[in-house]
């Protein structure tokens, strides 16, 4: 029995209560139902008599008392307990809870989907960083977490576009293209250009595929050199995520933003809502309307439009586009884009609570024997995501970025995650489903089968290690659903964790294959299932989180 069908036969027992009388309270839509820390306080416990007490005018307890019977009658429940002010502690029988490594098995990969964001069309944009270099540290670990959360929305039923915001519009393209100009021409890079090895490869491919570009006056050089600049760091930052599997569904260019007009329908529009002024010959947003800490302007008096025009327009344009919520995750540096974001998608019209999330996410750093390392050979004075990927792969990368809250500043060891050992996370996660895959190949060695679903029998798994497992598999969905609500995919990664210790522990506790010659047991049959069961669960967060399960290490 899963969580979700225990907390169908609460509402079942709500239910029937309601319409033998003695209960007059509205049926709530869900029942919440919960691993207690305690074994001792059953399989799982329900706090739904407290929540409906109120409006039962009854005593918790004595709600409880009315359900507990009737919950008690459920199939696969074997007993239910008052406790405290009024829980309700649910014990299930045995084989309704051993029946759920059946049920995972044969649903395979859809384990732990569901419906939990059903009906939510999300545009996420993550990492975005201006197509000038190649992508540093911070933007790495957006794109592992932002690649995570659009995997783990989907998988509770969202429809997720992800998307980059290509930056390939104002001041700094133009000291890109000077940078590339000046290093092509042999002359000193710009004091406020960019510096780095990547550079002097870019102008250098550029003038091998234009031969004559050194003969063109300057500002037709300069204009070649923007060109053929964003198009090759565009194009190589998309190999870099591509390589490192994050996917995005839309590119999208902020020059188009200018080039289409959108940005004036932008101001048009935000100018017939009411929140448009001009003062001292630039046309203003009055953000302060909405929170914001000052009204920003749109338009300059010299008649160039600002980053918060682009800005304005974007959302406009990711509205148009179909999205209910605008998901933008940027970089610890960015917090001062939180309340003017939100103040235009106020002024736009529509509700700065629902139609827009900014999520901030804290810095990283790496350390290699003990020291940070700062320095890339290839881009100068950042840390770049093919410099990660060289150094711990992207499986470990993917996962060691994933697994904390972005809300945190994160410390990589390189030596630890580079190490076969419990202590690299990743590893100890991977190593658990190498162990399963390893007793299936055992097993189908010794041809041993774990059986048809009609002749497992899960009543079998009664070992407290089995129960442990069992509870702990139970949880996945959730878990998944909780991580989708919360945006945090970290919470996946931690409970894969959680998942392979108490494997762990059950392999070591009970044995799952036969010794030698001894007879093949129906319990050796379920603890099979049981084992395949977990190795599914475990490469199904995997997946979540763009990380491989691999069958051997």
């Amino acid at each position: 029995m899963t969580p979700a069908e225990l907390s169908q036969a609460v509402l079942s027992a709500v239910r029937s209560a309601v319409a033998d009388g003695e209960l007059v309270v509205p049926v709530p839509e869900q029942a919440t139902v919960e691993r207690p820390k305690s074994r001792e306080h059953g399989d799982y416990a329900t706090n739904i008599a407290l929540r409906l007490a109120k409006a039962a005018k009854m005593p918790p307890r004595a709600v409880a008392e009315v359900l507990a019977g009737r919950l008690a009658q459920a199939p696969g429940v074997a007993r239910v307990d008052v406790a405290g002010p009024g829980f309700l502690n649910v014990v299930l029988d045995t084989a309704a809870q051993g029946d759920l490594a059946r049920q995972i098995v044969e649903a395979g990969r859809e384990y732990g989907r569901g419906d939990a964001a059903k009906g939510l069309r999300i545009n996420l944009e993550f990492v975005s960083a201006n197509p000038t270099g190649p992508i540093h540290i911070g933007g790495v670990r957006w794109a592992a977490v932002g690649d995570s959360l659009a995997r783990i929305l989907r998988a509770a039923g969202a429809d997720v576009t992800t998307e980059y915001y290509i930056n390939d519009y104002g001041v700094q393209i133009d000291k890109f293209a000077a940078t590339l100009q000046a290093v092509a021409n042999g002359r000193p890079v710009p004091e406020d250009g960019y510096r780095g090895a990547y550079v002097d490869e870019i102008a250098k491919t550029i003038v091998e595929g234009n031969p004559d570009v050194l003969g063109l006056a300057e500002d037709e050089q300069r204009a070649v050199f923007r060109r053929e600049g964003l198009r090759l760091m565009t194009a190589e930052i998309q190999r870099s995520m591509e390589e490192f599997g994050t996917h995005f569904d839309v590119w999208f260019s902020e020059r188009s933003l200018h080039e289409s007009g959108a940005v004036e329908r932008a101001i048009q529009r935000l100018r017939e809502q009411g929140h448009v002024f001009e003062r001292d010959g630039a046309i203003w947003l009055r953000t302060t309307d909405f929170g914001d800490d000052k009204d920003r302007v749109l338009v300059k008096a010299d008649g160039d439009t600002t980053y918060f025009a682009s800005d304005a327009a974007y959302y406009l344009d990711k509205r148009d586009r179909g999205n209910e919520t605008c998901v933008y995750m940027l970089g610890a540096d960015h917090h001062g884009y939180v309340g003017r974001l939100k103040a235009i998608v106020a002024c736009a019209g529509d509700d700065p609570e629902h139609n827009i999330e900014v999520l901030i996410g804290q810095f990283v750093k790496m350390l290699k024997d003990g020291t940070e390392v700062r320095m890339s050979k290839r881009a100068g004075n950042i840390i770049t995501i093919d410099d990660v990927v060289d150094w711990i792969g992207v499986d470990a990368a993917r996962y060691a970025l994933a697994r904390s809250s972005t809300d945190s500043t994160l410390t990589l060891d390189i030596d630890v995650l580079t190490s076969q050992k419990n202590d690299n996370p990743v590893f100890y996660v991977q190593y658990a489903h190498t162990r399963m895959c390893g007793v299936q190949r055992n097993a189908a060695d010794l041809g041993i089968d774990k059986g048809s679903a009609g002749d497992f029998r899960p009543e079998l798994l009664t070992h407290p290690r089995e129960n442990e497992l069992l509870g702990s598999l139970a949880e996945f969905p959730r878990v998944v659903a909780t991580a989708a609500e919360l945006r945090e995919p970290h919470r996946v990664a931690r409970y894969l964790e959680d998942l392979a210790g108490r494997y762990h522990r059950f392999y070591d506790a009970c044995r799952i294959l036969p010794f030698g010659d001894d007879e093949v047991t129906d319990l050796n049959r379920a603890r099979l299932w049981l084992a395949e069961a977990t190795r599914t669960v475990l490469a199904n967060g995997l997946e979540l989180l763009g990380v491989s399960a691999p069958e051997r290490m």
